[in-house]
């Protein structure tokens, strides 16, 4: 066999390592957004000094989290500047995306640009899919290994994918299911005018024999925190639904059982075993429907150690005060209009949140690790 040539050397080796590589940012598009509005807003559209910017957001600019940050915003076109940059600032395209002076149809043009048409990945997902229904899950991820994704990064690319449509308003849901239409559509339903200054706003699972902690595998679990409340109540039917529908098939890629308190106590007690699947359990899904006390009191526990916790609630309900700077997932559940036809779209974004937390449990910000970065509580033995 012939010897390779040293360009054929080179090459083989931009190829061993593009596919170690996800051809695609790490995090949904809003997130990198608010790294660009943040620049808008303390350099009012210049360059800024990387470490002043980070002091003035709170967050240190050396952490992992906030190098992914800068990363992920450059790689989806909203800013200039790596995280070892002295300097960063706003691509053109990232100025439009934030410039609220700018009519929202002339800023969602430019979000659908730099999310979904400049990500090869992605656009080429969006040509496929276009004009039809969301298709089936298994569908997509062949559509992405058919277009090269590398093999481990397919189910993130597809819930990525999905979250971004989902945000800009690709995604919408018509003759009662949920379709990708085309960014035609999506500008003619906007006001071509500048906008005026908006108002924030802010299967059913049936419980299986009781889990002792003897036969617990922490590793392999996901706690779901939620108001449980008695058989036939409105409470138990949500946690059921929740459950089944929506976080038990978003969590079968990851292969973690799901616990809920009922598995393995008595529902509406704080107790000791209650407690350890809080401090060991691998992940956390926090549900903050119906304002739930006890909730409150374990995901508090959970804050404090410092470990991966996802949250949801029901669009409809408020975000306490305290908690309403963590990312949370709102799940529409108005009617079961509302509801069924974006069940798919929901698993994908607490997919992708899981695999984020996983993955880097530091960018799970909440307000213990905010105000308190050093502290850390720790379960003995």
């Amino acid at each position: 066999m012939a010897e390779k040539s040293e360009e054929e050397r080179i090459n083989d080796a931009r190829a061993k390592k593009a596919g170690k590589q996800r051809p695609f940012p790490a995090c949904p598009f809003l997130e990198a957004l608010d790294l660009a509005k943040s620049l808008l807003e303390y350099g009012s559209g210049q360059p800024v000094r990387r470490i002043s910017l980070f002091d003035h957001i709170g967050k240190s600019p050396e952490s992992g989290t906030s190098r992914q940050w800068i990363t992920n915003a450059s790689k989806y076109g909203l800013t200039k500047g790596s995280y070892k940059a002295e300097h960063l600032e706003l691509t053109p395209e990232g100025a439009k995306a934030v410039d609220e002076e700018l009519s929202e149809r002339e800023r969602t043009k430019a979000k659908v640009g730099l999310a979904i048409e400049n990500i090869d990945t992605f656009n080429q997902l969006y040509e496929k899919f276009v004009g039809n229904k969301l298709p089936a899950r298994a569908a997509m991820v062949d559509s992405a290994r058919d277009i090269g994704v590398p093999e481990k990064f397919l189910e993130e690319a597809v819930d990525t994918f999905i979250v971004n449509l989902r945000d800009l308003g690709l995604l919408q849901t018509l003759s009662g299911a949920e379709r990708i239409v085309t960014v035609e559509h999506l500008l003619d339903t906007l006001p071509s005018g500048t906008p005026r200054q908006a108002t924030p706003t802010s299967h059913p699972h049936s419980p299986s024999n009781l889990v002792t902690l003897e036969h617990a595998s922490f590793e392999n679990t996901c706690f779901y925190i939620t108001p449980i409340g008695e058989d036939g109540s409105e409470q138990r039917k949500h946690s059921d639904l929740f459950l089944g529908s929506i976080i038990e098939p978003a969590l079968e890629q990851f292969q973690l059982k799901v616990v809920r308190a009922d598995n393995i106590d008595k529902p509406g007690f704080i107790t000791r075993q209650i407690i350890d699947y809080l401090l060991r359990s691998r992940l956390v899904i926090a549900d903050l429907s119906f304002h739930n006390p006890n909730v409150f009191y374990e995901l508090a526990i959970r804050h404090a150690a410092r470990l991966p916790v996802v949250q949801i609630i029901r669009a409809a309900e408020r975000i306490p005060f305290d908690l309403n700077q963590v990312r949370t997932i709102k799940i529409d559940t108005t009617d079961i209009y509302s509801l069924v036809p974006r069940i798919a779209t929901y698993q994908s974004e607490i997919s992708n949140q899981v695999r984020r937390a996983l993955e880097d449990p530091d960018s799970v910000d909440n307000p213990v690790s905010f105000f308190y970065p050093n502290f850390v509580a720790r379960i003995d033995g």
